[in-house]
């Protein structure tokens, strides 16, 4: 179990904006950055929209990733209602990525180009895929890596919250460890410095409070060209709950505890032993009734402990898209369409794209451990061919942003159209605000 330790946030209208148009959420453990667009004030209604809508939030025991969704869906619901009845505010939406903390995992759901990052052991990782006209021209081959990180069309966004009826969120759980730091940011940040500075930022720091302030104080030097929101948290191992004295549960964890079948089975005899030879003639059926519920909590804990178990094992498989995906959990369904077994996430990957030699590596649904599935996921990914389409002919434009690509990166995820350069381009909407 893991909790958050420490906790630092901030946001800058940057040197070349009138208004901050950012928004965030921080109340442990949900974390949520949203960056507006619209002009007319509109872009700041719709990412408050989007914040606000985690307060008064219920969550009726779904996972982290549907409550989060449905957060989205919500915000999603509530702002293009607003724009479609007001039309100082057609058009208005905003990007929004958030986080929840539970147990040992940080789900995520995300649309638009903020982003998300994990820091782990001196090295900064993105979690987030942008959905911008850029990074679908740069998973097209299209655009090298370089090319993109500096493209003058960066900021025209593909999809967003409340420019359409209906989005599609991008959803991830991601496997925390102690000392992980994980940050939120608004595309102001990432547009003025890059990755490597933000890791070293994180790693010398004394504090995340410290860094966060740096990182927005290096933005604005960079040029501030648009608002900046950054929020950060680090995670610490949560107390430990003390082990129940009659506790009957057998698995991994009752076995590091030192609750052993066999442990257990001997305390049960100790206390019959201790309680027969003592127990009146008319208190018998009694006896026998507590130890039929005794049973029944045994095999209850074998069952809870199984499922635990399940919990702890992942494979490799292939998504709907093709992609080559992570599962936790054992590939097997049962009846009622129950499964055992939930996505971790996709890579951008095809199974189509491997040497045929090593396509079985991702059928055969062999159970590995977190880290031997992970590294197995890395191995395919650098062994994928992926050829590059063709560049178009005859001064033809690239092909239109809200078509998808398979590649797509980001547990569950599903792309789609999400409005195109109408409904999220934030280049086009900043300079209307100037106008």
């Amino acid at each position: 179990m893991l909790r958050v330790a420490d906790q630092a946030f901030r946001t800058d209208t940057g040197r070349q904006r009138n208004a901050n148009e950012d928004s965030y959420y921080v109340h442990g453990p949900v974390f949520a950055v949203a960056d507006g667009m619209g002009g007319a004030q509109a872009g700041e209604v719709a990412s408050r929209i989007a914040a606000e809508s985690f307060d008064s939030a219920d969550r009726p025991g779904e996972s982290g990733e549907s409550y989060l969704r449905s957060i989205a869906e919500a915000a999603n619901d509530r702002i293009h209602s607003l724009a479609q009845h007001d039309s100082s505010r057609s058009g208005m939406g905003t990007t929004l990525t958030a986080a929840l903390v539970e147990g040992d995992e940080v789900s995520f759901a995300h649309v638009g180009d903020s982003r998300a990052y994990v820091y782990r052991d001196g090295a900064l990782r993105l979690l987030t895929s942008d959905h911008s006209l850029v990074e679908e021209l740069r998973r097209q081959g299209r655009l090298t890596d370089e090319q993109a990180e500096d493209h003058p069309q960066r900021s025209i966004i593909t999809r967003a919250l409340g420019p359409e009826e209906e989005v599609e969120v991008d959803t991830l759980t991601f496997s925390a460890r102690p000392d992980d730091v994980f940050l939120i940011c608004s595309d102001g940040l990432t547009t003025m410095i890059k990755d490597e500075r933000i890791a070293e930022l994180l790693e010398t720091s004394p504090n995340l409070d410290r860094a966060v302030d740096q990182m927005v104080s290096e933005a604005n030097e960079a040029g501030g060209r648009d608002n900046i929101t950054v929020v950060a948290f680090r995670l610490e191992p949560a107390e430990e709950v003390e082990a129940v004295e009659d506790a009957t549960l057998i698995g991994p964890i009752a076995e590091e505890a030192g609750l052993s079948g066999e442990r257990v089975r001997a305390a049960a005899g100790e206390r019959a032993l201790s309680t027969e030879h003592r127990a009146p003639p008319r208190r018998r059926r009694l006896k026998t009734a507590a130890k039929v519920l005794a049973v029944l909590a045994i095999l209850a804990g074998i069952g809870i402990a199984a499922v635990y178990g399940a919990r702890q094992v992942y494979f490799l498989g292939i998504d709907e898209g093709g992609r080559i995906t992570l599962y936790r959990g054992l590939p097997y369904e049962l009846p009622l369409d129950i499964s055992l077994y939930n996505e971790v996430y996709s890579v951008p990957t095809q199974a189509a794209a491997l040497p045929e030699e090593r396509r079985g590596s991702v059928t055969d649904h062999e159970l590995r451990s977190r880290d031997d599935a992970i590294s197995l996921l890395d191995d395919l990914e650098s062994a994928a061919v992926a050829p590059l389409p063709a560049p178009p002919q005859g001064g033809d434009s690239a092909q239109p942003p809200g078509q998808p690509q398979d590649g797509d990166q980001g547990g569950s995820e599903r792309r789609r159209s999400g409005g195109g350069e109408r409904s999220g381009s934030k280049q086009r909407q900043g300079s209307r605000d100037q106008r």
